[in-house]
């Protein structure tokens, strides 16, 4: 029995008693050809429907033509046209022009308590990210910038005693720039500052002040120097502020709105009220492209640039952020500022944390001194690598650095102290060798130049004796840059060479960048490179003389260095002269045991 199936509607049916046909949807063409089969058509904007002569609904997207409409007329066709708006019409047409509207009145709202209140409206939509209140920080927590503080001292005194000075007639600084590397320690400072004299500390970013709405940064400085002019005396410290004081120029067209911000700056710091008992503390990494008029008397009186730690502040840093965590006494503390020429105190903490997270992870209750060691050299030369290398590779890197520890030694009253050799891979270098100085040094004698030249290119000399020309590799690279650099400064710069003489040959541009040969002719520069050249060939022989005449002494410290991977300064200098190192002595000690138990 076959299947039947039922619609749920009945079709519908026409008077002649046949279905209606399903409709149709005609396109502009096919109403021009058919416009005779036509019976009635209802227009609405571009659309239309109706139904044929035949009976056939249709549906189709027209344009506007009365010629046509007149043809479908004429053809007996019932046309009737719909030309009223619906809501979304309306919406579209008005919509536009209530929001310019509410613009308009938004924009003149803030003109109704005066000139100002345009200002007032754009600071409350766009606050300025203000740190007020006082801090507990004292020069206590600054540690290894005493010239500095001793600066920023009479700044403090002022601040508690103002009479003291206002009996003499001094006029204590009105504003004072920091300036100096990242993490020098410029916003502890300041806030130092406000913590030893006890007054409100009002901290804001130099960016702080910039917006995308014109007259946003002059609202912003007004209401910031309002704010400490209530609470006077105080300190406004601004980080960063080259965000808002760069030097202004003819031709900045299209940054109106930094210079007036800027010129607001300068008004607000040297107003007709000489004393507002606000003190300006300015904090920036780039003093140069600050604008002269910020930097003149009455505004920065005072430019305070610091440096970076020497070894003494380093230990002063050291000594402070070990308070804060638990160190083990057998941690030197003073060989550690050895080994950190260059931090700045924000790098010190850092390395002291990173110690502490090694303790950690390693299962310590306090950090050692691995853990110090780990945090320095992950800090100098990047995390350690893990990675797959070939067994020639790994015994040529220990035959490389064994040639730079062996010069170094060899050197030792010339170069500072060798520290350690390792071959463990980190960052980009397969292996090293630190050197700890004893002290800082400001200056280098021609003596320590070709000396850290034969050693920076001893690597490459071990690789060329042990493994013949033909097998050097590409590992030297660092170091033949870095000795490049030294011989061209000592030769262009420094004056070393008697060939050159006293020329300087190097002048240093206003962006602190050196320029290649900027003040040579071209027999100049010619000259100045084969000088280059000469004194790398001879340090370059020199280190090959000193380990050819050593071989087996560079191969014990290679293959100790195989075995072992880092040997401390102490074990390779046991090498070098002749004793014997622990591992060697235990396993003698082991050897001479199992002879006698047999």
């Amino acid at each position: 029995m076959a299947n039947t199936f039922f619609r749920n509607n009945a079709p519908q049916i026409l008077p002649n008693g046949q279905p209606v046909p399903a409709p149709v949807e005609l396109t502009f063409s096919d109403v021009l050809k058919r416009s005779a089969e036509i019976q009635t058509m209802d227009i609405r904007g571009n659309s239309a429907s109706g139904v044929l002569t035949d009976g056939t609904p249709y549906t189709a997207t027209i344009t506007y033509d009365p010629e046509l409409l007149s043809q479908i007329s004429q053809n007996g066709a019932q046309v009737s046209i719909d030309a009223s708006k619906t809501w979304v019409d309306y919406l579209g047409t008005w919509v536009p022009i209530l929001m310019g509207l509410f613009f308009i009145w938004w924009i003149f709202r803030g003109f109704k308590g005066g000139a100002g209140g345009l200002s007032r409206a754009l600071t409350q939509q766009n606050p300025t990210k203000i740190t007020t209140g006082k801090t507990k920080t004292t020069f206590q927590d600054v540690a290894g910038i005493d010239s500095e503080k001793q600066e920023l001292m009479e700044i403090v005194d002022f601040l508690k005693n103002k009479e003291k000075f206002q009996a003499v007639g001094a006029r204590v600084p009105r504003g004072i720039l920091l300036s100096g590397e990242p993490g020098t320690g410029k916003t502890l400072l300041a806030r130092a500052i406000a913590g030893e004299a006890n007054v409100p500390f009002f901290a804001a970013s130099g960016s702080d002040f910039s917006g995308i709405i014109v007259g946003l940064g002059v609202a912003k400085i007004k209401e910031i120097f309002d704010m400490a002019k209530k609470n006077a005396p105080c300190i406004l410290f601004i980080d960063e502020i080259d965000a808002i004081g760069q030097r202004r120029s003819t031709h900045s067209y299209n940054d109106q709105d930094r210079e007036q911000t800027l010129n607001q700056l300068l008004i607000e710091m040297d107003g007709f009220s000489n004393d507002t008992g606000i003190i300006v503390i300015g904090a920036t990494n780039r003093s140069d492209m600050l604008d002269p008029a910020l930097l003149r008397p009455g505004r920065f009186d005072r430019q305070v640039y610091i440096e970076l730690p020497d070894l003494a502040g380093r230990r002063e840093i050291l000594d402070l952020y070990a308070k804060k965590v638990k160190v083990s006494p057998d941690v030197n503390l003073q060989d550690l500022a050895r080994g950190t020429t260059g931090f700045s105190g924000a790098d010190l903490e850092n390395l002291l944390n990173e110690a502490a997270l090694l303790a950690v992870r390693n299962g310590r209750t306090e950090i050692a001194p691995a853990d110090v060691e780990e945090a320095r050299d992950k800090i100098l030369m990047g995390p350690r690598k893990i990675r797959k290398m070939r067994p020639e590779d790994i015994k040529l890197t220990a035959y490389h650095e064994a040639g730079h520890a062996f010069v170094s030694v060899m050197y030792a009253d010339v170069t500072d102290p060798i520290h350690k050799a390792t071959i463990i891979p980190r960052g980009r270098a397969l292996g090293m060798v630190q050197h700890l100085p004893i002290d800082d040094k400001v200056s280098m004698t021609i003596s320590e130049v070709r000396a850290n030249l034969a050693v920076a290119l001893a690597g490459r000399c071990a690789e060329e004796i042990f493994f013949g020309p033909d097998k050097i590799t590409t590992g030297a690279e660092s170091d033949i840059a870095m000795a490049t650099r030294l011989a061209r400064y000592s030769i262009t710069t420094a004056g070393l060479s008697p060939k050159i003489g006293l020329a300087a040959i190097n002048q240093v541009n206003n962006f602190g960048n050196r320029t290649a040969l900027e003040n040579a002719s071209e027999k100049t520069a010619e000259l100045v490179d084969a000088e280059v050249r000469a004194w790398l060939d001879d340090a370059h022989a020199n280190a090959a003389k000193i380990l050819a005449k050593n071989k087996d002494t560079v191969r014990k410290l290679a293959e100790e260095l195989l075995a072992r991977e880092t040997l401390t300064g102490e074990e390779i200098k046991e090498i070098v002269h002749g004793k014997a190192t622990t591992s060697a002595r235990k396993t003698t000690k082991t050897t001479r045991k199992n002879a006698k138990n047999k």
